[in-house]
């Protein structure tokens, strides 16, 4: 074993953190910004990253029509079919910043909108758990805004008798994704003819580039289209998989083009793509009455880069420009933060643990690294309305706290500052001191921190916490007096919610609902009191609060003490822990979706769990949850419960379960109809898990924080088997 050098990542480049597109453009051209973040004296010490990397590329000979390929840089993502555009397939183009919103019910206004009364705690409390009076509103709330799909890039190829060629008409179709530089390649045969696509993405600047080579070109056989969808209109299903908008209703909306740089206009919602066009390369809009432009060339190659922004400011990177930042961004990206490798076990499965390890870190830097927390599919498609969920944040992006990745999780931390506000709001209205965060929302204009409608989305608690856990990762990681002062109103407001929103019952306790929303979403909202999972989260949460003002020299606030030291324990019955305080029937109705009753000593510290209870509770999870109501990110959870208490054969089995799924090209599956794929909190959730089972945890087994070696009880890698595992791993922080 070898101890690895530890830093301060705060002293070192932190990339393009809380940058804009535009900005980032400006950098980018000024000759500043292929960088990718790093940190100061790293090295790749005795993984061989490349080869790490590269024996995981991504290779397919047939377009999937419900998931693509993507290139991306966790803002903006294009999704591309076999010929590396959306030539044969309409995936979609999506971004942080891309949203529509629809016009209101006529006469209505937001601030209408009133919600359902809920006792609480012995007063009547406005929730906005629907509102039978305005149902019209009611959706709208829930449906607005939408994120929008901004254009689609592809192919027109033309078979010798003047039809359109079709997938089926291709031969030798080849194509592979090179996670170590970003770059997707394509090639096929059209009647026997050679095509080569390149595509990229730039990392710094919402650019997707293509590079295509091809006697068809200058035959007039091969034409790059780029046509324009309408956003979705409110009403419909709140999954968009796999596409996004609709392209037959071109009357809804209006396309401009002048020179290179064209305008989509879709009611309020305006940007523009900027075109970069290799010489001889001409655009023309293909009829009047669609949004379908095409664009020719001369000779046997075309080069095309697409700018995708609000407003198109300055010169447009030509496509060889993509590619290069690309090549430079993504090695970097792999040289530097944590890194596992797997090769050296003789556990047959190390493979394919290894390969959902590498493939997991390109699809989150590709899908969840943007400026507001990622939606559950990413920029894939749209999962409830392309809107992001608050308590699912831990899952999506967290894992890059252990993985030493600041300057990509660091894009969107101050979430948190801009929702202050109308965290406040929420609070108050309710009858209760500091931040209430939302659950349901966006980042997006005058919604901003805006709840949708829903009893799950306003009565759900466990995303309180979060903030907390992560500045306490973040001052881990950072233990200064910058962190501190960056992350002291949050930290306050949000302990302040939650001791206030514990009562004090007749009994002298503190208590904690009703009414409240499990994380399992499968309770009784209005009878629910002292959820396992969620007192856990309460105590914890308190803990750090009062730790952060210790650390800032004001010392402990009595109140918080007071509901820490009467906080209710954590209820168990019959020597294993329960959903929630005198559940019925907990094993045999309410032992459904997410197994909440572990959390608490996996996902959390453990904060009032006993060990033995939590040890019984893990045992009558395994024996009696159905495995058919368990999907996604349930699987890294029971890995980090059992790493915790000791069972690493368990753990590792928990990551590579069947229902566990990731397709070939590593994108994980949801695992459950319902639930829109890709679901990227599997993903998030997969890296927290194995970061934790290499460098540990707060209490996890002796060994040497930052150590590199054989997986097993000697403290290297403590949540891996002794026997069939050599588990070599760099820069990983432990779990807290």
């Amino acid at each position: 074993m070898e101890r690895q050098l530890r830093f301060d990542r705060r002293t070192v480049l932190r990339g393009f953190a809380g940058v804009t597109s535009a900005t980032l453009m400006t950098r980018v051209l000024q000759g500043e910004a292929a960088a990718a973040p790093r940190t100061a004296g790293q090295s790749e010490g005795r993984i061989d990253r490349q080869a790490l990397v590269t024996r995981h590329r991504v290779v397919r000979h047939a377009s999937d029509l419900n998931l693509p390929v993507q290139v991306g840089n966790g803002r903006f993502a294009f999704g591309a079919d076999v010929t590396g555009l959306q030539t044969f397939v309409p995936f979609n183009t999506l971004s942080d910043w891309g949203w529509h919103v629809d016009a209101l019910p006529p006469g209505k206004q937001v601030s209408d909108y009133r919600g359902t009364i809920w006792e609480t705690y012995g007063r009547d409390v406005y929730y906005w758990t629907g509102d039978k009076n305005q149902p019209e509103l009611n959706n709208w709330l829930r449906e607005n805004p939408h994120r929008a799909n901004l254009g689609r890039i592809g192919l027109r190829l033309t078979k010798k008798d003047g039809t359109e060629a079709q997938e089926n008409d291709l031969t030798d179709v080849v194509q592979e994704l090179d996670p170590w530089t970003g770059l997707l390649h394509s090639q096929f045969r059209l009647e026997g003819t050679l095509v080569t696509v390149q595509t990229a993405c730039h990392p710094g600047a919402d650019v997707v580039g293509t590079r295509i080579r091809s006697d068809l070109v200058g035959q007039g056989r091969l034409r790059v289209f780029l046509d324009f969808p309408y956003a979705t209109r409110a009403g419909l299903n709140k999954f968009e998989a796999p596409y996004t908008g609709f392209y037959d209703r071109p009357e809804l909306h209006t396309t401009d083009l002048r020179g290179t740089v064209l305008t989509h206009t879709m009611d309020a919602t305006r940007y523009q793509v900027g075109l970069f066009l290799s010489p001889g390369a001409r655009i023309a809009r293909v009829d009047p009455a669609q949004h379908r432009y095409e664009i020719t060339s001369r000779g046997d190659a075309v080069d095309v880069a697409a700018l995708f922004a609000p407003e198109v400011r300055g010169r447009v990177p030509s496509a060889a420009d993509v590619m290069r930042q690309s090549e430079i961004w993504w090695p970097r990206f792999w040289r530097t933060g944590g890194a596992v490798d797997l090769s050296a076990s003789d556990d047959s499965r190390w493979e394919e643990l290894e390969r959902r390890i590498v493939l997991s870190q390109y699809h989150l830097a590709v899908n969840d690294a943007g400026n507001d927390p990622a939606q559950e599919s990413g920029l894939v498609n749209n999962g409830w309305y392309g809107k992001f969920h608050m308590e699912m944040y831990w899952w999506h992006a967290f894992h890059y706290a252990l993985w030493d990745r600041w300057p990509l999780l660091e894009r969107s931390t101050a979430i948190y500052e801009r929702f202050l506000p109308t965290a406040r709001r929420r609070a108050e209205s309710q009858g209760f001191r500091g931040a209430r965060w939302p659950k349901m929302t966006t980042a997006y204009g005058d919604a901003i921190g805006r709840e949708s409608p829903g009893e799950p989305t306003a009565l759900l608690l466990w995303q309180q916490p979060h903030s907390l856990f992560l500045a306490e990762l973040d001052y881990q990681a950072h233990p200064n007096h910058n962190t501190l002062r960056r992350w002291q109103e949050v930290v306050h407001e949000g302990a302040e919610f939650i001791a206030s929103f514990a009562n004090r019952d007749g009994s002298g306790r503190y208590v904690i609902g009703p009414p409240i929303m499990c994380c399992n979403e499968r309770n009784d909202s209005e009878s629910t009191t002292n959820p396992t999972f969620e007192l856990s989260y309460w105590k914890f949460g308190l803990r750090i609060a009062q730790q952060w003002r210790e650390r800032l020299g004001q010392g402990r606030d009595p109140h918080w003490d007071d509901v820490l030291d009467h906080l209710a324990p954590l209820p168990a019955e019959d020597g294993v822990y329960v959903l929630y305080e005198g559940v019925p029937d907990m094993w045999t109705k309410h032992n459904t979706n997410h197994p909440d009753p572990i959390a608490a000593y996996g996902m959390l510290p453990g904060d009032g769990v006993d060990v033995d209870i939590m040890r019984a509770t893990a045992q009558r999870v395994r024996q009696t949850w159905p495995v058919t109501d368990l999907y996604a990110w349930d699987f890294p959870l029971l890995a980090l419960n059992a790493a915790r208490l000791g069972d690493a054969e368990s753990a590792v089995d928990y990551l590579l379960h069947e229902r566990y799924g990731f397709t070939d090209t590593g994108l994980p599956a949801s695992g459950k109809s319902g639930v829109p794929s890709p679901y990227f909190p599997s993903a998030g959730g997969l890296l927290y898990a194995v970061a934790m089972m290499c460098a540990g945890w707060s209490d996890s087994p002796s060994g040497v924080p930052g150590a590199s070696g054989r997986g097993g009880r000697d403290g290297s890698a403590p949540g891996f088997p002794q026997q069939g595992w050599v588990v070599h791993w760099e820069n990983l922080a432990p779990a807290l």
